[in-house]
């Protein structure tokens, strides 16, 4: 006779449908996402065939972008946005921390409230407003600090402008629309992402171990020092990349303020430059079918230096999670 064994019963546990509907629009969001991102890469991949056949890797080596010639490039164009981008994350970064830890560690409560949300107001402000307080009020009075950089920090090869230094009056022209302003210019719209960021991870920094280090006779710089900044490291990143990100792209600020220049040259306060956004912008509405496939060809190139850095951010993230260096 056989014995039934006892087992244990299978145990389903009931998914409210609330939470099944939540899931399966987050899953069919992030496949969205994914789907978009790799249609836009291989369109533009497709779109970029024909000019990448006809000049092969001197595309990338050539600095002149003139599509109806022999000479067809984006070394210049590409050094140019690296420039532009590298100035805006120069400036924005401390700026962006010291507002971060302003806000969330010495601001009042009442006046946190009012800083947070002129920090997102400012995050949406179009970039066309931004181009224009650069060009028309920004651009006077920053010439003055590009000249002094280049008096007294011209050593340094990307601070070098050449202008005559005996001249009886300093060339003005020399210091307008260069990659430079147009930097500061860029800073000030990727601040309030990086700021965000950074101020949202050092909000969730732990009470306990703040307390903890109070206890032990820690300053409040101690405590942002000890705590604070090795919890957020992840987020100071985070943030940090999102505004490269943003800087990289950034079009119409640019445009504006920039003179276009296709040329190879490491001096950021000198006259003239153009990155790929505004190249495109620039040239998009007039452009032919072989200057199109120039132009998307570009915006390839620009969207893999994107994805480069948002990769690159993504493991430094995964490796120095928020937290992390202050857990025992």
């Amino acid at each position: 006779m056989t014995m039934d064994v006892d087992r244990p019963r299978p145990v389903r546990p009931s998914v409210p449908l609330s939470d099944r509907v939540f899931r399966g629009v987050v899953r069919a969001a992030g496949v969205a996402v994914l789907v978009i991102m790799g249609a836009i890469g291989l369109f533009l991949t497709f779109q970029a065939i024909p000019t990448l056949r006809e000049f092969g890797f001197g595309f990338f080596t050539e600095p002149s972008f003139v599509p109806d010639k022999p000479e067809l490039g984006i070394a210049a164009v590409a050094l140019f946005t690296l420039q532009v981008a590298g100035v805006a994350i120069t400036v924005a970064f401390p700026l962006a921390l010291a507002t971060a830890l302003y806000i969330s560690e010495y601001a009042p409560a009442r006046l946190r409230r009012t800083l947070v949300a002129l920090l997102d107001l400012m995050a949406a402000i179009p970039s066309v407003v931004y181009g224009l307080f650069g060009f028309v009020f920004l651009t006077p009075q920053i010439i003055y600090l590009s000249r002094w950089l280049s008096d007294y920090l011209g050593f340094l090869p990307f601070f070098h402008v050449n202008t005559d230094v005996n001249a009886a009056v300093w060339e003005q022209s020399m210091y307008t629309s260069s990659p430079f302003i147009a930097g500061v210019v860029v800073s000030m719209m990727v601040l309030p992402f990086a700021a965000s960021i950074m101020r949202e991870v050092f909000s969730q920094a732990p009470i306990g171990e703040r307390e903890g280090a109070l206890a032990l006779g820690s300053t409040r710089w101690g405590v942002i020092r000890s705590v604070v900044l090795p919890f957020g490291k992840g987020g100071i990143i985070g943030g940090t990349m999102l505004a490269l990100g943003r800087a990289l792209g950034e079009t119409i600020a640019v445009v504006m303020i920039l003179a276009p220049v296709f040329d190879i040259r490491f001096r950021v306060l000198e006259n003239g430059g153009v990155t790929v956004s505004s190249l495109i912008a620039l040239r998009f509405g007039e452009a032919t079918q072989a200057q199109l496939s120039a132009l998307l060809a570009a915006g390839l190139v620009l969207f893999l230096f994107t994805l480069a850095v948002n990769t690159v951010a993504s493991m430094i993230v995964a490796r120095t999670r928020s937290g992390s260096a202050t857990e025992i």
